[in-house]
């Protein structure tokens, strides 16, 4: 497997090669994309990209938790929380390629 971190840029980059948009238009492209997912992840709508992803927002309770290091039990507020699913279509991706990675 490897390491390799998929930045704005790189989207950017995909896009200005494979529809043939400049640059600077590809970065905003992706801007706007990412600006527009995130607006309606904020007003608590679900995301549902087909044959990648659901992005939703969930509410946790309050409950009690413990500090790791000490053991001292805290309080966790209650929150809201982004959930991300994969689809299965995108599990089904990553596992065949990690069949073909190990055969």
């Amino acid at each position: 497997m490897t390491s390799k971190t998929v930045t704005r840029a790189d989207l950017a980059d995909a896009v200005c090669r494979e529809v043939g948009l400049s640059r600077v238009e590809s970065a905003a492209l992706v801007e706007m994309i990412i600006e527009e997912i995130c607006d309606a992840i904020v007003r608590g709508e679900t995301v549902k990209l087909s044959s990648f992803a659901t992005f939703q927002v969930r509410s946790k309770k309050e409950r009690i938790g413990r500090n790791p290091m000490t053991g001292e039990e805290a309080a966790i507020y209650p929150r809201r929380v982004v959930a991300f699913k994969a689809s299965n279509v995108l599990k089904q991706m990553v596992l065949e390629r990690q069949r073909k990675l190990h055969d």
